[in-house]
């Protein structure tokens, strides 16, 4: 049996019933979170932190095809709207800034906050105007804007529907674009695969992650929260790689090797002109809650 050295047995997962979602009982408290964000998360973590600024300089490529896609239906929104100026965008723990860099090229007035001071002191360099500051502070945060990202950060969070909340009540504006990223777990190749070869819910990491989403249950929490879903999506189904038989988890060599595999797939059909292509499988793929990761656009209800 592959032991899962991230789990936590003193955490049982139960359905939040409020919300809908998964998430972890009984849920520390903020000062575990700190404690462990402290003492854990920012040193002996970092392979598990995407947002690291040297993994995104390494992988630019694929991290600029996020942001991208990301970019086209904030496009498609945009489109129905008559904006005095140019759209603006904050980020709620926006890491490096590196997708506030994009966005910035792309003629946005950009914003952001972030708990890492390391994180922000870099984006300050960049010429960024980026804040330190956590979920908590979202209402001290002066102005509306266009869009609110929301990236890897509802997964972390005791409370991530009052965060969701407080940005439509404080930042967003009325005919704004709120766009959540998060990890699409418990779904069924990770169930598959699980039972083929016993690998202990390796996802499943509380304090790291405390919420545990799907398309359907994302979708049933920001609704809940005032939201409409204007689109949505899954990203490569990575857990596919399991089902072949190349089980990858706790493998530092094999990871990464079905990572790039997923990098070729991608970059094969971004290349030939079949990007839509690409964005319809993975538009199908959160119709079925597949896919590693689920990328939410949503309105508020008017």
């Amino acid at each position: 049996m592959f032991k899962n050295k991230l789990r936590d047995h003193r955490y049982n997962i139960i359905k939040d019933p409020e919300y809908g979602y998964l998430r972890a009982d009984p849920l520390p408290t903020p000062e575990e979170v700190d404690r462990f964000y402290k003492d854990e998360f920012y040193t002996k973590l970092k392979k598990f932190r995407e947002s690291d600024l040297s993994t995104q300089t390494e992988q630019k490529e694929y991290f600029d095809w996020r942001w991208q896609d990301i970019h086209r239906v904030i496009q498609k929104h945009l489109a129905s709207r008559t904006l005095a100026g140019p759209p603006t965008l904050f980020d709620v723990g926006c890491g490096f800034s590196q997708a506030l860099l994009l966005f910035q090229d792309q003629g946005f007035e950009v914003a952001g906050m972030e708990v890492a001071p390391e994180a922000v002191e870099y984006a300050r360099e960049q010429g960024l105007d980026v804040r330190q500051g956590g979920v908590d502070d979202i209402p001290s945060v002066k102005g509306r804007y266009d869009i609110v990202l929301i990236l890897d950060v509802l997964e972390h969070l005791i409370n991530p529907a009052e965060a969701v909340l407080n940005i439509r009540q404080h930042i967003l504006k009325p005919d704004g674009l709120l766009v959540i990223d998060v990890a699409n777990d418990y779904n069924e190749f990770q169930l598959t695969a699980n039972e083929l070869y016993d690998l202990d819910e390796y996802w499943v990491v509380p304090p790291l992650h405390l919420n545990y989403f799907t398309s359907q249950s994302i979708q049933e929490m920001v609704g809940k929260c005032g939201y409409e879903t204007f689109f949505c999506e899954s990203s490569f189904p990575l857990e596919m790689f399991l089902l072949f038989g190349d089980v990858y988890i706790g493998d530092g060599k094999l990871g990464p090797e079905c990572h790039q595999k997923r990098v070729s797939f991608e970059r094969a059909l971004r290349n030939s002109g079949r990007g839509k292509l690409l964005h319809k499988f993975y538009e199908a793929l959160a119709g079925l809650s597949l896919g590693r990761q689920v990328v939410l656009h949503c309105r508020p209800k008017s």
